[in-house]
Formats: C-alpha cells, structure tokens, sequence
C-alpha cells in the first residue's frame, strides 16, 4: 500500500488528506444525525401532558432545548404559547431553520471533497503523463521503467481520486436526503404541538401553563 501511495507521487497526499476528513465527516454525521437524537419519540406528547397539566416552566424549557433538535423547535414555539397562532408559528419556523442549518453542518465539506477528489486524480493523472512524454522526449522510448512508473502515477491518482469521491458523494446525497426527512418530520411535530395549544387556548382551557417560561 505504501509503495502504491509513494507511487502514485505528491498528488496523493491531499487525495488522502481528502479521504481521512470524509471519514470523520460520514462518522459525526452518522453519529449526530441518529432519529433518536434528533426526534425522540413521543416528545410531543410528553411535552403536552406539560402544557396541559400547568407543570412546564423555564427548567424543563431548558432541557428541553438542550435535548435534542425537535426539543429546541418545540421550545421556541412554547415560549410563545400565549401569543397568536402566526407568531408561534414564526418562532418555530425561525428555529427550524436553525436547525436545518445544525444538521446540514459540515456537509458541504463532504460535497466538496467529493467534487475535487477526482479533480485531483486528474491532475495527478496529467502529471504522470507530462513525465512520460518528457521522457519520451529525453530518452526515447526505449526506457521502459520510466515510462511506466509515469503511467503508473497517472493511473494510481486517478483511481484513488475516484475511491475517495465516489463513497463521500453517495454519503453526501443519502445525509442531504436524510436531513430533508427529519426537517419534514419535525415540522410535522410542531404542528401537532401547535394545534393542540391553540384549539386548547381558543377555548379557554389552558391555565397558568408555561408561566415561567422565558
């Protein structure tokens, strides 16, 4: 491997610089993007067993957000329980969008290494062949060893580019589709959660909850 790698010239290093970042990048993502930490289940319904009961206050708001990031949408639209149902919804509609910004993180820098890795190898590849013709141009044709460690070059950048590229872009589509169907999923909560409070506060029956929320 290591021959391979010195083989393939100085091209190599940022391809495998490149490739050790997508990895991180895939292992946080999987990790952060988990449905558990992101929606926990039945956090609507133990949240409006709060609201109902009058027992949320500024603690639980704050665990709340602190939970998870249906927790933190949820809390934006709480702390404006009292106000009308399109100032609510503004809320969570402005954290949902600082939401879609967290899960997004770092997945444009997956994106990019899978756009220039291959990039890479290509230039690695027009390397290689600079050095055959030049070679060709010095020596002749009848050094074999030379030409063939610059076809060597070439080829072992370009494969390698395309190694790293292809897994980080199917990585880079799957999280984008994976953070579109959490966005979906939490806006559908929300809604939930706001539909109970405002049908439950246009008929009176909401008292005294969420008083020491801030």
């Amino acid at each position: 491997m290591l021959e391979m790698i010195a083989a393939g010239g100085w091209v190599m290093v940022p391809i495998i610089l490149c490739s050790v970042l997508a990895l991180a990048i895939i292992g946080e993502r999987v990790w952060a993007l988990q449905p558990r930490r992101v929606l926990p289940p039945h956090l609507v319904a133990h949240v409006w067993h709060q609201v109902k009961n009058g027992t949320l206050d500024a603690q639980q708001l704050r665990q709340l957000r602190e939970g998870s990031s249906l927790g933190r949408v949820l809390a934006a639209g709480l702390t404006n329980m009292r106000n009308s149902r399109d100032i609510m919804m503004e809320a969570i509609e402005d954290a949902g969008r600082h939401e879609a910004h967290r899960l997004e993180r770092f997945l444009n820098t997956l994106g990019t290494i899978a756009s220039i890795t291959p990039l890479l190898g290509l230039l690695g590849t027009v390397i290689g062949m600079i050095r055959v013709f030049t070679t060709i141009t010095e020596e002749g044709v009848g050094n074999a060893a030379a030409l063939a460690g610059g076809i060597s070059e070439a080829l072992l950048t370009t494969a390698a580019g395309l190694i790293v590229a292809i897994p980080a872009l199917m990585a880079y589509r799957y999280f984008r589709g994976l953070v579109d169907n959490h966005m979906v999923s939490m806006e559908q909560e929300a809604m939930k959660l706001v539909e109970v409070i405002q049908g439950q506060r246009e008929r009176g029956s909401i008292e005294g909850a969420g008083g020491g929320s801030s």
